[in-house]
């Protein structure tokens, strides 16, 4: 046995060192540099510890993917701690405990650029474990909605809102809101929720401004200035 096989043989747990690796990699580079040689010496082991655990990189991706579905079905976990269901089906009260796992979300995605992107539009989302990973974490989604909508309208919410999610997270990484600070975004993401869920905008209810998302209408543009869609991060 060479000495870098030996190495990577006690590297402890190898599994778990190459998923940080990879991930560090991702975040850096992107999905199309991954490699798992790249991977492998990134971690400090052999060029071959790698194919122990993933046959090729698709499946790398996979485990990547599968990884960051947990990880953010554990941020909705406890940004859901004290959240209560009602009685009342009240849009309001679903807004208010959407509003944390959307914040979670977003700050996810923003942490992670290059695992988010790899989330929800790599093919690699196909594979068995990251669809079961994807719904463990929509689960929580789901569970929130069950708690305040009647049965007929729990399907479309949960799809709304999953594309709530995904979308305004997207629209920030890419910059298409500007550069707000992080105080910002927690105003931007709570007045969208509650005014996509609850629909605040028919009440004529007050919508905090998030200010430095220049362009969106209740969230710090001037009244009526319509959304720039060509902008992007100075």
């Amino acid at each position: 046995m060479s000495t870098s096989d030996r190495r990577s043989y006690h590297h402890g747990d190898l599994r778990a060192a190459l998923l940080r690796s990879a991930l560090d990699l991702l975040d850096a580079d992107g999905a199309d540099a991954l490699s798992l040689r790249a991977v492998a010496r990134h971690a400090g082991v052999s060029a071959n510890a790698p194919y122990r655990h993933y046959q090729d990189k698709e499946a790398l991706l996979a485990a990547l993917a599968a990884h960051g579905f947990m990880e953010l079905k554990a941020r909705f976990e406890e940004a859901s701690d004290g959240s209560k269901g009602g009685t009342a089906s009240a849009p309001a009260d679903l807004a208010g405990a959407l509003a944390p796992v959307a914040r979670a979300t977003v700050h996810y995605a923003l942490g992670h650029p290059g695992l988010f992107h790899l989330m929800f539009g790599h093919p690699c989302v196909s594979h068995a474990e990251v669809s079961a990973a994807s719904d463990a974490a929509l689960a929580v989604v789901t569970a929130h909605i069950a708690a305040f909508a009647a049965p007929e309208h729990r399907e479309p919410l949960k799809v709304g809102v999953w594309a709530l999610l995904y979308g305004l997270s997207l629209l920030l990484l890419d910059g298409r809101l500007g550069d707000p600070e992080p105080h910002q975004i927690d105003a931007l993401v709570d007045s969208v929720v509650r005014t996509v869920i609850s629909a605040d905008w028919m009440s004529g209810g007050d919508v905090p401004d998030a200010p430095g998302a220049p362009g969106v209408p209740g969230a710090g543009s001037d009244e009526g200035e319509p959304v720039d869609g060509g902008g992007a991060r100075a």
